[in-house]
């Protein structure tokens, strides 16, 4: 029975057999930032220092993993955080699925976000997964697009709700129809547009954001800005590594880019201090992640160190590359701290 893609996704992800609360976890059918867990937690450790520094440093530091896959990114940050550091961190990973086993006995297992965070919050590819609406667009307006979950297979559902239409409105009029696309003549949206309403997002990052006591609340993810949303939308699946075709059987990842502008403006509301966003490769770069090949003159002195330093080297590329998980944007909200000094190289580039 046709249904709406948010009711879909939600059952063919988060389901009691969805397919990010059974098998073995995201990272073995497609690889995510936190997967190269041992650059992104030491660039991550140095960011937290700064959200210690700026929080004066409380006797418990809390980090929180939304959508924490099987915990791979907590494993590293308790394994490289210093001995003084490590002794006041309290590490939480909310996620639907069970407990994994094994995990280090000092990192938390939940289902939903804890509240009262003094520390940092942090979604890496979570966001592209909170199941969202599609709307259409008919002679008669937007409509929701329904969908088959067996099969897949897309239907014409009722005109979508005003809040929806606002949402549109406001954060993805550059559609074949909008200002400027329409057709000579024509009002409202050309027949055949499609485009994803990313409020059940919105609402989502403010929640995690309003959990944050103080610190910082950190999304990284693939996503796109109002000047520029990708026509058709992006919403698409993976298995195995390989992209497939979208349907909500729960036998695959189903996932679209984020409106992170949209977002960002969500938490802002609820933190009341301004958001930094910047894309991925220039806030590494600002946390000290260095992808420059070792000299080869460290292979004839310490081979070993060299083959180290250059596996580091070669992750720093990948998660820098701009065509690849360079691509993501890290979206930083701060809650009763001052932004500046957190990524000191881009305090002015992307602050809104």
């Amino acid at each position: 029975m046709p249904m709406t893609w948010r009711a879909a996704m939600t059952t063919a992800l988060y389901g009691a057999d969805g397919f990010f609360v059974t098998g073995d976890g995201p990272a073995a059918h497609f690889r995510t930032s936190a997967n190269a867990a041992p650059v992104l937690g030491a660039a991550l450790l140095r960011l937290l220092d700064r959200v210690d520094t700026a929080l004066g440093h409380p006797d418990r530091l809390d980090v929180v993993d939304v959508g924490a896959g099987r915990g791979e990114l907590l494993r590293t940050v308790a394994a490289l955080a210093p001995a003084e550091l490590g002794r006041r961190l309290r590490l939480t990973g909310v996620e639907l699925a069970p407990r994994p086993d094994p995990l280090p006995p000092e990192i938390e297992w939940l289902d939903t976000v804890p509240t009262g965070i003094v520390g940092l919050l942090i979604g890496t590819e979570w966001l592209d997964n909170v199941p969202l609406d599609l709307a259409g667009a008919g002679p008669a307006g937007w409509h929701q697009v329904l969908v088959d979950p067996v099969s897949g297979i897309e239907s014409a559902g009722p005109p979508i709700a005003a809040t929806d239409l606002a949402w549109l409105s406001h954060w993805w009029p550059d559609q074949p129809g909008g200002p400027g696309l329409a057709e000579e003549g024509a009002a409202g949206p050309l027949p055949g547009a499609r485009v994803e309403i990313g409020r059940s997002r919105d609402a989502a990052w403010a929640a995690a954001v309003d959990a944050v006591d103080r610190g910082l609340a950190l999304a990284v993810d693939y996503g796109h800005l109002r000047t520029g949303r990708p026509i058709g939308g992006t919403l698409t699946g993976f298995r195995s590594g390989r992209q497939v075709p979208p349907v909500p059987d729960g036998s695959c990842d189903l996932t679209a880019h984020v409106a992170v502008d949209s977002v960002a403006a969500a938490g802002e509301v609820v933190a009341g201090v301004a958001y930094t966003l910047v894309s991925q490769g220039a806030a590494l770069r600002a946390l000290g992640a260095d992808g420059r090949r070792p000299p080869l003159t460290l292979a004839g002195t310490d081979p070993t160190g060299y083959v180290r330093a250059l596996a580091a080297a070669s992750t720093v590329a990948e998660l820098t590359d701009p065509a690849g998980l360079g691509g993501h944007w890290w979206l930083l909200q701060p809650v009763g701290i001052e932004p500046g000094g957190l990524l000191p190289e881009q305090t002015a580039a992307g602050t809104r």
